[in-house]
């Protein structure tokens, strides 16, 4: 009978210790939380190398209790930039690299960044990014479900060409010239007297193949990335305007990241930026080299042109006020004449 009770004693104790360790146990199973991060672009471009070290930075200061895996190409939103951004909102996307320019088809202020000839350097477009106005519009996410979590900068867009060097202001007339489709590089080019037509990038490699339009305008890595050299002869040296990378949570990937591990994202975030400024900045020079090296002629304005073809693009400042927001178009302003 003894035996039975001492039995039976340790089987109700070996059953509390179970209770109290499988809950334990599960708890510590469920502390990692894993998160994609998607990008549009491969693996190897900016982005996709921005994604991957801002999940490196993010596993390392949070000891491995969050992850990212990243999902380059656009694979998690078969291309399509601004279902991206509709399904970040939703949370069925959790965490996202694209440009400002996208985004201002759902936050019209992102528009300021693109003002054309807005920033007269780097620093000085870093310093809006990281400053007031930069902070507000990540804050301007928040109505979309969307956590901001930072921008890094992209180099100047220019714009290349088949045939026709751009070496003063009268050069832009007639040229077709594919660009985003948004509302701000449609007026700026039609300003300068091109034919500006909205394009999906997928289709761009071929139009200029096919000789359906003269050109394209991007930062420097998207003709060379994507081999346009091969269909173009001459890379403009416009600078015309300026555009950023945003990296993003979705409210719900957000809130599940524990509260006591946000400090630790958002470090992780402000570090991959930083660098990533860095190195966006330091290898423009080189990327043009190799454009050169692959038989680009590189031309940029003769003297005077440039202040011509400033001028004409500030003229369509007017015409974005109401989208962009007086006060926040004021600010802007305000903010790079200091």
């Amino acid at each position: 009978m003894r035996n039975n009770t001492k039995s039976y004693a340790l089987k109700c104790g070996y059953a509390v210790m179970f209770s109290l360790t499988v809950p334990m146990l599960a708890s510590q199973a469920q502390a990692a939380v894993n998160l994609r991060l998607a990008v549009p672009d491969p693996a190897q471009s900016s982005v996709g190398q921005a994604a991957s070290r801002f999940a490196e930075l993010v596993e390392q200061k949070t000891d491995g209790e969050v992850t990212f895996q990243v999902f380059p190409d656009g694979v998690l939103f078969s291309g399509d930039q601004n279902a991206a951004i509709n399904q970040l909102g939703s949370g069925a996307l959790d965490g996202l690299i694209l440009a400002s320019s996208v985004y201002a088809s759902f936050e019209p202020r992102m528009n300021a960044i693109s003002l054309p000839y807005l920033f007269s350097d780097y620093e000085q477009f870093q310093a809006y990014l990281t400053g007031e106005p930069g902070k507000e519009l990540l804050s301007s996410l928040d109505r979309l479900d969307i956590h901001g979590l930072g921008f890094f900068v992209r180099t100047f867009r220019n714009v290349t060409t088949r045939e026709t060097p751009i070496t003063t202001a009268e050069d832009f007339d007639g040229i077709t010239l594919r660009t985003p489709n948004n509302p701000l590089f449609v007026s700026l080019f039609e300003a300068l007297g091109a034919n500006p037509t909205p394009m999906a990038f997928s289709e761009v490699y071929s139009a200029l193949q096919l000789k359906a339009i003269d050109g394209q305008e991007n930062p420097v890595e998207v003709p060379y990335n994507n081999r346009f050299y091969e269909v173009q002869d001459h890379l403009n040296l416009t600078q015309h305007i300026a555009d950023a990378f945003l990296l993003s949570l979705s409210k719900s990937a957000w809130e599940r990241i524990p509260e006591e591990y946000h400090d630790e994202v958002e470090q992780a975030a402000n570090e991959m930026t930083n660098e990533r400024n860095r190195i966006e900045i330091e290898q423009e020079q080189a990327i043009i080299e190799k454009l050169k090296n692959e038989g680009m002629q590189v031309n940029t304005f003769a003297e005077g042109e440039l202040e011509k073809v400033q001028e004409i693009a500030r003229g369509v400042y007017g015409q974005f006020g109401e989208d962009i927001g007086e006060d926040f178009m004021q600010k802007s302003l305000n903010f790079v004449s200091e």
